[in-house]
């Protein structure tokens, strides 16, 4: 498997959160993952297992209208059977109708680690460092409380 097969995980992934396919994130995932939110939430990193990095994200993804996550290229540093994504992103939440304003967007970088199962890449951590924020910063708390 080549190293664009590791971003193409990646990025169908971050593709599935915006259209709510919750199976397709999963498939995405290993079965254990070491998430890394702490820039943008202040929690410490933890370990999850791959189901429950999903109902958490379908739990807070579920408070939006919409969402969308625009990455730069994607590199990718391959080994064997290990790759480490970098790039780039842009992350737009949408909750109409918000006293404050409709939009909250997340601008950082995203490194993700994956693994090579067999013929399938799977991804299993990932870290968001956080450059920046706009926006209304009170919709992630609404979308935590829908």
């Amino acid at each position: 498997m080549n190293s664009s097969e590791a971003a193409n995980v990646f990025t169908s992934m971050l593709h599935a959160i915006d259209m709510k396919d919750w199976d397709g994130v999963r498939r995405a995932f290993d079965d254990e993952l070491k998430m890394d939110y702490s820039s943008l939430f202040g929690v410490p990193p933890a370990i999850v297992s791959g189901d429950q990095q999903v109902a958490e994200w379908r739990a807070f993804a579920g408070g939006f209208d919409a969402t969308q996550h625009i990455t730069g290229p994607i590199v990718v540093q391959p080994s064997r059977d290990a790759a480490v994504a970098h790039t780039h992103i842009r992350a737009y939440h949408r909750m109409k109708g918000t006293p404050g304003g409709d939009v909250w967007m997340v601008a950082g970088h995203y490194q993700a680690r994956l693994r090579l199962i067999g013929e399938t890449w799977k991804i299993t951590g990932i870290t968001l460092t956080v450059f920046y924020q706009e926006g209304n910063l009170e919709i992630p708390n609404l979308a935590r409380r829908k």
